[in-house]
């Protein structure tokens, strides 16, 4: 994968990634905004402004006249927010790039907000609270997240509540925006079919109106845990979800690969060991699986599934296994050798698509400041060794950092504790 990278005067970062032969192109906006750059008081905003981006703009006043102007170009487009980056973007036919950065660089240039839209879009977004709040196997998350940060913005749901969803207005939008939106917190990736020649120069001319100005910026995540920590809530459910957790290391971590490799071990692919035991040996669950989420400032490794109801102890059990097995056992060569080369090949086919690159280099320009090149991610992994991942288990694998979050037909955590432990 090739890509350049120029910085503007006014501190904006733009990313090209050339793929000539693909004949689709990416416009991707991605800006150093999300939850974690919220107070109590306005937890949801960022979420809240994702949505209102769409929702017109001077020069396209209704949110349908962006819809149906994307549309007509059989465009595929959408939005994201996460802690601590919010990203818009469109991908269409190579033909349309020009058409397609405008409309982006509209929508996030000149947003609208219309007291009227405000409030019909609140409606929306406290029904999406609803749909998300409905699905255990996503509300375990939030209660996890509130369990191991408590009530400091990593903690918060990213949608905020709806008390505070029903309480903004248009100058909470335009001051969020105003210190969140500027330039050098942007970065705008083109990904695909493109004039190379040409394309930063127009990238340039499309968002000149951003502001340059300073950054607002956020507050350190506070960690504090000496012993295992359990959350549960009770629901009427014919399974439990649960997600067992342990705190690790921000994504500049020097073991990041160490850790892509122990993660990918334990529940990515059908022949994980997680996937293996819980699904093939106990026949316990549906789905297990196993994720590593490092962001500036802090990190945790997460084990989520959902299991008979009669059968909890039992799946938490198999989990803290095959944790306690990395800490305790070298793993074979073989294995390793097949993880790798899983990691190898995941990592290949998930960047085949021009809105695919664009977002793996979106997500590393925003979180690191530097783009990490795939074969040069897959030569890390590839000198991971079975001592590194077992002193890497020996390290996050402890009691003091361990967390459980449990819904289902349970009133509190107390029969959890017997068990949540590692060897």
């Amino acid at each position: 994968m090739k890509f350049n990278k120029a910085i503007l005067p006014n501190g904006l970062r733009v990313v090209t990634i050339p793929m000539p032969d693909n004949p689709s192109v990416t416009v991707l906006v991605m800006v150093e905004a999300g939850s974690k750059y919220e107070t109590k008081e306005i937890n949801g905003l960022s979420h809240f402004l994702e949505h209102m981006v769409f929702k017109g703009t001077p020069r396209r006043p209704k949110a349908s006249d962006i819809s149906r102007e994307l549309d007509s170009l059989g465009a595929q487009y959408n939005a994201f927010t996460s802690q601590e980056y919010t990203g818009y973007y469109a991908k269409t036919d190579s033909r349309h790039l020009d058409t397609i950065l405008d409309i982006v660089s509209d929508m996030y240039l000149n947003p609208l907000f219309d007291q009227n839209e405000i409030k019909k879009e609140a409606g929306v977004i406290i029904e999406e609270i609803r749909m998300y709040n409905d699905l255990p196997q996503s509300r375990v998350h939030n209660l996890l997240s509130k369990i191991m940060h408590g009530d400091q913005p990593a903690g918060w749901m990213i949608t905020g509540s709806e008390e505070n969803v029903r309480s903004f207005t248009p100058d909470h939008f335009i001051k969020y925006r105003n210190e969140q939106y500027v330039g050098k917190a942007t970065t705008i990736i083109i990904s695909g079919s493109f004039a190379e020649d040409t394309i930063v120069n127009k990238v340039a001319q499309a968002f000149s109106p951003i502001l340059n100005t300073p950054k607002s910026g956020k507050l350190p995540v506070h960690e504090s845990q000496f012993s295992p920590s359990i959350g549960v809530e009770f629901k009427e459910t014919d399974q439990t979800h649960l997600a067992i957790a342990v705190r690790t290391f921000s994504i500049m971590g020097p073991r990041i690969p160490v850790m892509n490799v122990l993660t990918t071990i334990l529940g990515h692919g059908m022949s994980s060991r997680l996937f293996s035991k819980m699904r093939d040996e106990l026949g316990i669950c549906y789905y297990v699986r196993a994720s590593h989420d490092p962001f500036t400032d802090h990190g945790d490794l997460t084990i989520s599934a959902g299991v008979d109801n009669s059968r909890v102890e039992e799946g938490i059990r198999g989990i803290m296994g095959e944790c306690n097995r990395l800490k305790h056992e070298l793993v074979s060569s073989a294995e390793l050798k097949k993880v790798k080369d899983y990691i190898a090949g995941m990592t290949m086919l998930e960047l085949e698509t021009s809105d695919a690159r664009a977002e793996f280099a979106g997500y590393q320009e925003i979180l690191k400041k530097k783009i990490e090149l795939p074969e040069d991610m897959i030569a890390k992994v590839n000198n991971v060794t079975a001592e590194d991942v077992q002193k890497l288990a020996q390290d996050i694998f402890v009691n003091t950092g361990l967390n459980l979050a449990v819904i289902g037909k349970f009133k509190d955590g107390e029969e959890f504790k017997t068990y949540l432990k590692f060897e």
